[in-house]
């Protein structure tokens, strides 16, 4: 059985993190600024018209979502943005080249990925805990759903970069599918305001359940709910190992 190639791994992890740091005015200011205007935009409304959501002010039930989205935002269009723009300079004919196999370069990209969403979490929660007070967390918890995050949509990202030869592609699946999931999954309004109709599309979301726990982590109530963690870890292993036969397989992509 071959050993893998944790040089090569750790080489791809370590030159990804100081792009993604070189690049800061594009992958780290502007999505905090895209946040920050979010937050001042809607204090100013919960200023004004007092809003509660689940017993607290509007805001405060706001911020935690806003972290996943920057996450979701960052992990996804980095992943996939990074192998588009590799493969049409040609530099991912190197990786495929050299003594690496595809699924190390899928676990380069994933762990890169999931180091710079914690990143970007972290570095949100700090920020924007200045409008609501810096305050004690239930540290694992909301590390291991930004860890859920950044797996889900990292995966995602590296198959959507893997298959796709256009920019076109790439932001039709963020406009159409990661910005649409990020919206509707609980992160602007509790599920206790949708029409009881429509609540299936939460119940069946396992998006919905990291949001609402990731919530509840941050504020320091959160309670362990099995049957809803065995859901999210079933999820997140079938991704990753969808995305992973995708790499190693190679598709049409890798003739």
């Amino acid at each position: 059985m071959r050993i893998p190639n944790y040089y090569a791994i750790t080489s791809i992890v370590s030159f990804r993190i100081k792009d993604f740091i070189k690049e800061y005015n594009y992958t780290i200011i502007s999505p905090l600024v895209n946040t920050l205007i979010f937050v001042i935009i809607f204090s100013t409304i919960d200023n004004y018209y007092s809003i509660t959501m689940n017993n607290m002010s509007f805001l405060k039930f706001l911020i935690p979502g806003l972290i996943l989205i920057a996450v979701v935002q960052t992990t996804f269009d980095y992943s996939s943005a990074t192998l588009i723009n590799m493969k049409q300079i040609g530099s991912f004919d190197d990786f495929l080249m050299a003594p690496i196999t595809r699924m190390e370069i899928f676990f380069s990209f994933l762990i890169s990925t999931v180091i710079i969403g914690l990143f970007i979490g972290l570095l949100n929660y700090f920020i924007l805990s200045f409008f609501i007070g810096l305050h004690l967390l239930e540290i694992f918890f909301s590390l291991y759903y930004l860890i859920v995050v950044a797996l889900i949509f990292s995966s995602l990202g590296c198959v959507i970069g893997f298959l796709a030869y256009k920019w076109d592609t790439q932001s039709t699946i963020s406009n159409f599918l990661i910005t649409p999931i990020n919206l509707l999954s609980g992160t602007f309004f509790s599920i206790s305001a949708v029409p009881d109709s429509l609540k299936f599309l939460f119940i069946y979301n396992p998006y919905y359940y990291v949001v609402s726990n990731f919530r509840l982590a941050f504020y320091n109530n959160f309670e362990y709910d099995k049957y809803a963690n065995i859901f999210i870890f079933i999820f997140v292993l079938l991704f990753i190992t969808f995305s992973g036969y995708i790499f190693y397989s190679g598709l049409k992509v890798i003739k």
